[in-house]
């Protein structure tokens, strides 16, 4: 097994991500990994694979892109209650905070948690995000959305 510079410096197996393809973490910096049709320009999140959906489009080449880092609240919650898989809930379940965020440049709305710490009152709309990653009850890497720096 290959072995990689972590951003702490030491040498570690690459982290387990919840939804591989969807997102990376490369030098501790966490991206969005989406689609943009090469002939429409339409960007797509989740990545998409066959073809492009715009139906003014015949397109088929969709190459990988990363998205913007940054974005603002377009709504959010907190959920009092578990979501199905592939979330892995700890016992007893904490509830957590979710952001629908805007990201800047391609106006996509992405789900999801918040970093903690980050609680629905410290939330509002048009506040600015950006996006980072954390485990998920102590197992996979998820995307998160955090104070922007």
């Amino acid at each position: 097994m290959s072995k990689r510079l972590c951003h702490y410096g030491r040498m570690s197996a690459p982290p387990e991500l919840a939804v591989p393809g969807w997102f990376t973490v490369e030098h501790g910096v966490t991206w969005l990994l989406g689609t943009r049709c090469g002939d429409c320009g339409t960007t797509y999140f989740p990545p998409e694979t066959r073809f492009c959906r715009n139906p003014d489009c015949e397109g088929e080449e969709l190459p990988e892109v990363r998205l913007s880092r940054r974005g603002t609240v377009w709504s959010y919650t907190n959920a009092c209650y578990p979501p199905p898989p592939p979330y892995v809930a700890a016992e007893p379940y904490e509830p957590v905070v979710l952001a629908a965020v805007e990201l800047a440049e391609e106006s996509l709305v992405v789900l999801g948690q918040v970093t903690p710490g980050l609680a629905v009152e410290d939330l509002r709309v048009g506040m600015e995000l950006e996006l980072t990653s954390g485990p998920l009850a102590d197992g996979p890497l998820v995307w998160m959305w955090g104070r922007a720096s």
